[in-house]
């Protein structure tokens, strides 16, 4: 945009992309404006984003922040290389009053133009999908496809989704309105009432390693657009993608007249723990996080001034009861357990099987017979090293390389992991899931299917029966959450049990997936990520819950 673009002129660019967003969050319709096919951004869009990246490489990364104190940074690629960037250090001392003595010309500038400038932000970072394509490779070990798409344009529509979720929910009330109350054979008692939406304060938004972008944007836009400076603080190994957001949203608001400093950037030392010392800072007022559940934890206990929205860890529980497409299941489960190495919060782990065996179209199946077909559909898969590299990508950290060597001493092995020579980065590690068989009416068992095995670990479950998984399925959610369920089932009596359960606990559920549709991927502006309602997440991604204490209402009236 121009530099003397106006608030009113952002409006108008953007507002039809605003309404067919409301529209779509209404309708749970598909829609995106962002697209999924890299080479929809022009012919030289991918060579440009890779030269952009490697410019970057080596560098000072400067925002021109007040309070900068120092220059960190620490990220070496999951696919060997290190980055060398350097980012800013702050001082918050100087950096969260600079953020909110910005927040009143924000605020007052309203929900409309509020939701044009995160809209021109997003258009900005959308024009940039190959060079953030890049940074999200590099920093989360995503492969390339998935980085583009999940790190591209799925983060930019969820981040969409906040804004316009946003902008319903602060305009729910009009901003102004006449009040009349009759008074019988007297005058009327009459006021006119102001009514505006007031933001909290400083966003703190907690970025993960795995998916920067895709769970960073939607509190990120969710907190700005209803009016609240945001500070991003990156994961350590993962700072790249959510520096270069900063970088655009602080042009844009530039460019449109706000201060830049409604959007900062905090990076630590190696070993600081800047997030905890930030998190009870009295300037934040919101948190989002994602990530362990003993730091998601730590952040509602002892953040007792913000309103902290955690997205922490959960066991997925899959349902293996009976099919009517055998083939299908064990194909669409193959990719699920293979997409990203696993290391997806959405990722399937326990597989409830029931130890008597199961009925499909291809004849009676059992639980051995299960196992092992879905052994072979998984090496099938990535049995071509080149497809198993696009899939897998790189393990993102060490931690879950010694969870997957571990895993042999948990079960007994049906599906051996291997590594993966990465042609082009042989300092990647690349391997291929590992299934575990799993007796579960043993103790030590049960305690290894009731605890997150966070990677490419799955555990296949033998069950007494169907309404032993359906108990299983229950006790894990309750107790470990649970972001995603799903279940094989053509009885309508375990159909609804499962769905039963779900709706007790609140989880969200996926029935009798066989096509190019998986349990561990959603669809903004339809899906809802996670539900709010059971120990892995205390919020949606996104409903109207997620967005509307992130401001207040607060009224003036005086006489007509």
């Amino acid at each position: 945009m121009a530099a003397d673009m106006t608030p009113a002129q952002l409006i108008e660019k953007h507002r039809p992309t605003l309404d067919k967003a409301l529209e779509t969050i209404r309708t749970r319709a598909y829609w995106s404006p962002h697209p999924e096919h890299p080479k929809a951004y022009g012919e030289t869009a991918a060579p440009d984003g890779l030269a952009a990246f490697e410019a970057l490489r080596g560098s000072r990364f400067d925002l021109d922040q007040p309070g900068t104190d120092d220059w960190v940074g620490e990220e070496v690629s999951p696919y060997g290389p290190e980055l060398g960037i350097t980012y800013p250090h702050p001082d918050p001392d100087v950096l969260l009053p600079a953020m909110r003595a910005a927040l009143p010309v924000w605020r007052d500038a309203g929900p409309e133009t509020r939701a044009a400038v995160c809209l021109e932000i997003l258009a900005r970072i959308s024009a940039r999908t190959h060079e953030f394509a890049q940074a999200v490779m590099h920093t989360s070990g995503q492969a390339f496809m998935m980085a583009f798409q999940a790190g591209g344009p799925h983060a930019q529509d969820r981040g969409l989704e906040a804004v316009a979720y946003a902008y319903a929910e602060q305009t729910r009330v009009p901003e102004q309105a006449p009040w009349s109350k009759p008074q019988g054979k007297r005058d009327p008692l009459e006021l006119a009432k102001a009514f505006t939406a007031v933001p909290r304060g400083v966003a703190l938004m907690i970025g993960c390693n795995t998916f920067p972008t895709w769970n960073g944007y939607p509190g990120l836009f969710a907190s700005l657009a209803t009016g609240n400076p945001v500070l991003v603080k990156p994961h350590p190994r993962a700072v790249l993608p959510l520096a270069l957001t900063v970088r655009v949203a602080r042009a844009v608001l530039t460019e449109a007249g706000f201060p830049a400093d409604l959007v900062c950037l905090a990076v630590d030392r190696p070993g600081e723990g800047l997030a905890k010392t930030l998190a009870v800072r009295p300037e934040v007022r919101i948190i989002d996080y994602t990530g362990s559940t003993a730091f998601g934890d730590w952040l509602e206990t002892h953040a007792r001034q913000a309103q902290v929205y955690t997205e922490k860890a959960g066991v997925n529980t899959v349902v293996i009861e009976s099919t009517d497409d055998y083939k299908g299941m064990l194909g669409n489960l193959a990719f699920s357990l293979s997409l990203y190495s696993g290391q997806m919060c959405t990722t399937p782990q326990n597989l409830l099987i029931p130890r008597g065996g199961i009925t499909t179209d291809a004849g009676p199946k059992s639980y051995d017979e299960v196992v092992t077909d879905l052994a072979g559909a998984v090496s099938g898969l990535l049995g071509d090293d080149a497809r198993a590299n696009a899939l897998l990508g790189a393990l993102v950290n060490p931690q879950v390389k010694a969870r997957l060597d571990g895993a042999g001493k948990l079960g007994e092995v049906a599906l051996a992991s291997r590594s993966v020579a990465h042609p082009d980065f042989p300092g990647a590690t690349v391997r291929t899931p590992a299934i575990i068989k799993l007796d579960g009416a043993k103790p030590e068992s049960e305690a290894v299917c009731r605890t997150e095995c966070f990677g490419p670990v799955s555990f296949a479950v033998a069950v007494d029966s169907a309404d032993a998984a359906v108990a299983l399925l229950r006790d894990t959610v309750r107790e470990q959450g649970a972001m995603t369920v799903g279940a094989y089932t053509t009885s309508p009596e375990v159909e609804r049990q499962v769905q039963d359960v779900c709706l007790d606990e609140c989880a969200q559920l996926s029935l009798n997936l066989t096509g190019g549709v998986y349990v561990n991927q959603t669809a903004a502006f339809s899906d809802f990520h996670g539900s709010g309602g059971n120990p892995s997440a205390n919020a949606a991604l996104c409903d109207g819950a997620f967005v509307a204490n992130r401001f207040r209402t607060v009224e003036v009236r005086r006489p007509a």
